[in-house]
């Protein structure tokens, strides 16, 4: 089978889509399918809309052998004009992978109307979606008004394979000294840490500890405020910023970790959330999006509205007096995160759809 896949810049960035569209590269690869990736530059937004009108990509794709197309939906800016010509001048499917819709974020609403109103056209110009999540689907569906083919092929949380006990998780909740959490995702306004930081200054600061992990440079502007943020609250001597991590240290920081707090605005699956289940570190999770797929709230994590800093302060007060609770829930998740696909078993699915596609 000869794939395309189309994304911003390479693959290698460090995001749960990326590392989506990454996984499934490699699998399609050892099934000795051939993959062409066609890499668009990362711009502004309203630069990407120009990008429809790119002679030279309009002829790359045009001149591809391919089977099927795939394009990673955050590219909709860049394709949302350009597909219609596509969709008349060559004969293969374009079929959209889809993490998460930029219209489902918090915006204003005259921008929010805009997003949704390019992404509707864009989604309606492919034939067929793949989604993290039956949320995501629910809303690619919503979005367009329309039941748009397209399966779910949810994430695997195994790319680290954790080899950790449930007595160990427990050993590791009962151990005295401050609650160790970690914060895992970009530093951008989507995931939520200038939430957080309120919610950590209403507890003592003896109580606990966060290790932020994360690259700083997607969003250079909100990382340099909230680090002011930081300061401003006077958490400074609680926080370790790390910035993005290796696979190696990030596994051995998970590992010591006993929750991870990420309380997003809207996550489509939420990647960051069952690795760390991996490691019986269960998570406050974003209530809006695909989390609750895998985290059952109050069993083996929580669901947390991000703007409610008491309602964050209440719980991590409870984890970090409460070792109990805590062991509990780690187990739990620990537990939840074995009933989960597999990388290899999700792209199994993936590739299956394709060949039906390719013919």
């Amino acid at each position: 089978m000869r794939v395309g896949l189309v994304v911003y810049g390479s693959l290698a960035q460090v995001s749960g889509g990326y590392l989506y569209d990454r996984m499934l590269v490699q699998h399609l690869q050892r099934q000795g399918d051939a993959v062409e990736v066609f890499a668009l530059p990362a711009r502004p937004y309203a630069a990407c809309l120009l990008q429809n009108f790119d002679a030279q990509f309009r002829r790359w794709l045009q001149a591809a052998r391919l089977d099927v197309l795939l394009q990673d939906e955050l590219n909709h800016p860049s394709l949302v004009v350009l597909n219609d010509w596509l969709r008349q001048h060559v004969s293969y499917p374009l079929i959209a992978i889809v993490h998460h819709l930029r219209c489902q974020e918090r915006w204003p609403l005259p921008v929010q109307r805009l997003y949704q109103a390019l992404e509707a056209r864009y989604l309606n110009s492919v034939a067929g979606v793949i989604c993290n999540s039956a949320a995501t689907l629910a809303a690619v569906r919503s979005t367009v008004g329309r039941n748009l083919a397209g399966i779910v092929a949810a994430p695997g949380g195994d790319r680290f394979a954790p080899a950790i006990t449930l007595d160990a998780i427990a050993a590791r909740s009962n151990q005295p000294g401050a609650l160790r959490i970690i914060f895992l995702g970009n530093l951008i306004a989507r995931k939520g840490l200038h939430c957080l930081l309120p919610a950590l200054a209403k507890l003592p600061r003896s109580v606990w500890h966060l290790d932020v992990v994360g690259s700083a440079t997607a969003d250079a502007g909100y990382a340099r405020r909230v680090h002011q943020q930081a300061t401003a609250l006077d958490l400074d001597r609680n926080i370790m910023w790390h910035g993005s991590l290796p696979d190696d240290k990030l596994s051995l920081l998970l590992a010591a970790s006993h929750v991870l707090a990420v309380p997003a605005a809207h996550e489509g699956f939420g990647i960051a959330y069952l690795e760390g289940m991996g490691f019986g570190v269960p998570a406050l999770a974003a209530r809006s999006g695909g989390a609750a797929e895998f985290i059952a709230d109050g069993v083996d994590g929580w669901l947390v509205d991000p703007d409610d800093a008491g309602q964050l302060a209440d719980r991590l007060r409870q984890l970090a007096a409460d070792r109990s609770q805590l062991a509990t829930a780690s187990r739990n998740a620990r537990q939840r995160f074995e009933l989960q696909p597999t990388w290899e078993q999700s792209m199994q699915r993936v590739r299956a759809h394709l060949l039906q596609l390719a013919g």
